[in-house]
Formats: C-alpha cells, structure tokens, sequence
C-alpha cells in the first residue's frame, strides 16, 4: 500500500489548551488535516464513526475516571475500524500502560510521550507508521523498559550484550541497514544478531509481525 502523503486524524484531549497547541501544530505543517478535536473518549468514538478519520491521537487518561480511557478506547477503535490507527499519548513512561495498550497486538498502534507533541516530525511520523498499519513505541519507554527488567529468569538474560544493543535499536524503529550504521558494522552482521534475537525471544517468523516492538513486548512478558 502506498505511502499516504497527507493524513486526516482527530484528536483527543481534556485539556483544551493541549488539543488546540497540537492540532494547529499539526496543520502547519501542510501534511495533516484535523478533522475535529473532542475532549472525551466516548466523544472520540463518535467522531471515528463520523469521520472516518487515518489515524486518531489520544491522550491515555481522560474523563470520567481519568484511568486508561484512552487505551480503551483504542482498542475499541482497532476492533471496529481496523483501518484507523491510534497514536495514544502518556505524561509518563509507564511499562503497564505499554502492555495494557499492545496486550491484544501492536498493528496500527503507537504508544508516544506526550513531550513528543514538540517533536512535529517524530509525531507525524508516528501518524504515518499506524495509518499504514505498522506500530511505534518511543524510545524512551523502551529504556525505562530494558532497564527495568534484567532478572536471570527473563529472556532477556540470554540475550548477548551486542544483541541487547540491536533489540534496543530495533525498537526504536531503525531497520537493519540504520543499525548498522550506528553500531559500525556490516548489514549481514545484524541480520545475523537479529535473527539470533528473534531465536531466543522465541519469536516465530512471521513476516507480518512489526517486530521492532513486538521483540521487546514479547521478552518483557516472561519477566
């Protein structure tokens, strides 16, 4: 499927402000329309039905309990709208948030820290990669994920330092020729570390798999 050059999205957020600040950031940059902006999950739910939005942004903790709302809802969205993807937004870099979010699959979703709302090409990047179906995870979650987890009986105890460093890449969304690049080692090198990886997260080989997130939710589970 071709590369969507301009996206149509809504955005989800109780802090008016914050909506406001995104959406405009977002049309300013000539790549995406806004089709609406609400400020509750079920109003977001709404505005999918209507619209029939790309990509959806989301804020995860929104009104009436201010819990997981958003990632209720985006799992709501993928089930009846497989075609729309969700970029859903924390204030934290929180590990359970990740595995509530992912728990059912990663297609078309991503999982951002809201500070990236400054960071308008890694955002509408993250947009792109869930329309078309793939998924993305921010860096810095994988870190506070990689870092947390380290005991003997956890996949990732097998795993080889040089192995770590790849997953740790592969994760933030660099493909085998970008890994290279910043490990300073040929391509056929990393494609052996990668599928080493693979072999030990027990991963079958699955080409439709995004298994830069899904290599890092899988290991994380067995902690």
């Amino acid at each position: 499927m071709p590369k969507r050059e301009h996206l149509r999205i809504l955005i989800a957020d109780d802090h008016y402000l914050i909506r406001e600040g995104t959406r405009r950031l977002l049309e300013d940059s000539g790549q995406i329309t806004v089709l609406a902006t609400v400020g509750t999950a079920d109003e977001l739910l709404t505005a999918v039905e209507h619209e029939q939005p790309d990509a959806v942004i989301a804020d995860i903790r929104m009104p009436p309990e201010h819990q997981t709302e958003g990632i209720t809802a985006a799992h709501t969205i993928r089930s009846r709208h497989p075609d729309v993807g969700v970029v859903v937004l924390s204030q934290h870099a929180n590990e359970h948030y990740a595995f509530a979010l992912f728990q059912h699959g990663t297609p078309g979703l991503a999982y951002l820290l809201k500070e990236r709302v400054g960071d308008l090409d890694e955002l509408i990047r993250a947009l792109h990669e869930v329309a078309e179906g793939r998924s993305v995870i921010d860096p810095r979650i994988v870190e506070v994920l990689l870092h947390s987890h380290r005991a003997a009986d956890s996949p990732l105890a097998q795993l080889s330092p040089r192995e770590l460093d790849v997953l740790r890449l592969m994760a933030q969304g660099k493909n085998n020729r970008a890994i290279a690049e910043t490990l300073t080692l040929s391509e056929s090198t990393i494609e052996k570390h990668v599928n080493s990886t693979f072999a030990k997260l027990g991963l079958a080989e699955q080409p439709e798999l995004h298994y830069r997130v899904t290599a890092v939710l899988t290991y994380l589970r067995h902690e």
